[in-house]
């Protein structure tokens, strides 16, 4: 599939360097996607020099301004009209690419893709979605981040944001999809998350609602979609990363702590590698910033180049099984799923 992806060279904590190489790893995938480089066209020509498959598949686009990483969102927004970030943003919205990944600064990312790209019709704010390894494969959770309060509204478009995004990218026939909260009961929770049970459970949209599930039911795979608010969604994400470091932390040291244990640890070697491999963050890179009208990934501003070339990965599927027509799609039927007032705005008028 032909695709032209337009890419923040100079964001992340290893770029351009990882980008560049990153890429490189693409290429040998798809071979017919081509890349728009921005950022300083004296640092990226060296490394195109050095990496010739990548050279023949990208047009670099020279700026010297960057979105520097602790920059605040609003302040990269009103004076970063110049910055590799910003302008490989507006690449996607003048048409000239597909969609644009970057592994800069987040909030940025996201004020400049929205301020740039918009949302889609019906849409009020974007989320944050990203893939997690569980028990039972993967499940996706959104937002990650991006909007610390929600109400009802926004939680139910995040839902079939969600379930589109892992119906198109997981390949699941009908995803099921759960409400975060800390009980399973129907009382349990704040009114946000309660009154957008009620909306899911009424409407005649064809999503596959399990109803709420508990912080324990991410890493189960409960369910294919975890929703929630971007600021339990942050906290759950970095929760379970600190976990993942803490386990094989201990594991190591059990391992190391006497002759026995290194024995273990050399006859276990291919398991180790095979849990170490099914954990690794590299492996679930990239997370779409979904609701905008374009493809927009973020990969970890601290990735390598196998981590970043996953990302890319993530935006090519996401163009290639049309993510965003079909949310719009989805959610249109969601707004005219009754013949009176949507249930959505029953509910929300009830408060």
């Amino acid at each position: 599939m032909s695709v032209t992806l337009s890419i923040d060279a100079m964001g992340g904590d290893h770029a351009p360097r990882m980008v560049v190489a990153g890429i490189n790893r693409v290429v040998a995938r798809h071979p017919d996607v081509r890349f728009l480089l921005f950022g300083r066209e004296l640092v990226l020509r060296p490394m195109l020099d050095r990496f010739s498959r990548v050279r023949r598949v990208s047009e670099v686009r020279h700026t010297d301004d960057v979105v520097e990483p602790g920059a605040k969102p609003s302040a990269a927004l009103r004076s970063g009209r110049s910055t590799s970030m910003r302008l490989a943003i507006e690449a996607v919205a003048s048409g000239e690419a597909e969609g644009v990944v970057s592994a800069g600064n987040t909030g940025a990312l996201m004020a400049m893709a929205k301020y740039v790209l918009r949302t889609l019709p019906g849409i009020d704010r974007p989320a944050i979605a990203g893939l997690g390894p569980t028990i039972r494969g993967q499940s996706v959770v959104l937002d990650l981040g991006a909007n610390v309060e929600c109400d009802a509204e926004n939680l139910v478009q995040f839902a079939v944001m969600g379930e589109v995004f892992a119906r198109k990218v997981l390949g699941l026939e009908q995803p099921s999809v759960g409400l975060l909260n800390v009980g399973e009961e129907h009382l349990k929770g704040n009114e946000a998350v309660r009154q957008a049970a009620t909306i899911l459970q009424d409407s005649n949209l064809a999503i596959r609602f399990h109803g709420f599930v508990e912080g324990n039911d991410i890493a189960e795979g409960t369910v294919d979609v975890v929703v929630t608010d971007g600021f339990t969604g942050n906290i759950a994400l970095k929760s379970m990363e600190g976990t993942a470091r803490l386990f094989t932390h201990i594991l190591r040291q059990a391992l190391r702590s006497s002759p026995f244990g290194r024995i273990g640890g050399l006859v276990a070697t291919p398991a180790l590698r095979a849990m170490r491999k099914r954990v690794d963050p590299r492996r679930y890179d990239g997370a779409m910033f979904l609701g905008l009208n374009g493809v927009c990934v973020k990969s970890h501003g601290g990735t390598d180049a196998i981590g970043f070339s996953n990302a890319i990965d993530v935006a090519i599927k996401l163009i290639a099984d049309g993510v965003n027509e079909g949310i719009k799609h989805d959610y249109a039927q969601l707004r005219t799923s009754d013949p009176n007032p949507s249930t959505t705005q029953q509910v929300m008028n009830s408060r």
